[in-house]
């Protein structure tokens, strides 16, 4: 038995499909949702999401948002979401650096905002570095329509 599960960002659907199970990081800690699960509505959290698929693992990065479950179908509304094979790795690690040498003249300079923003950004990227490094070790994701 499946269930159907999404995720919307602000820019896009980013995946929409039945599957078998999703493993999802919550303010509470990791959830994982099987079919016909409890109701329940959760904040994300920043982290991995996991979904089993005939079988296979796939991944993506997540940060913020919010997850309703109800009646076999899952919804994530999220600050921002990226499947693995959509991960730019040089991109990401690009960004990490950014982001230190940010932190770093921030901090020099006592500007928490700045200091914060660079923080949210190398975040991001070490997010992304790791859930891309996994797609290494698993096939792709299927194809949304």
């Amino acid at each position: 038995m499946t269930f159907n599960f999404e995720i919307i960002s602000p820019e896009k659907v980013v995946y929409k499909e039945d599957v078998d199970e999703v493993i999802v990081p919550t303010t509470s800690g990791q959830l994982t949702i099987l079919p016909n699960h409890a109701a329940l509505m959760s904040q994300v959290a920043s982290g991995e999401i996991i979904v089993k698929k005939n079988g296979k693992e796939y991944f993506m990065a997540i940060s913020g948002g919010f997850l309703d479950v109800n009646n076999n179908n899952v919804s994530i509304l999220a600050d921002y979401a990226v499947r693995s094979e959509e991960i730019e790795v040089a991109h990401a690690i690009e960004a990490q650096k950014r982001a230190e040498k940010m932190m770093k003249e921030s901090s020099e300079k006592s500007s928490k905002k700045d200091f914060a923003i660079a923080e949210s950004m190398l975040r991001r990227s070490l997010l992304e570095l790791k859930v891309a490094s996994k797609r290494r070790r698993i096939s792709q994701l299927p194809q949304t329509p």
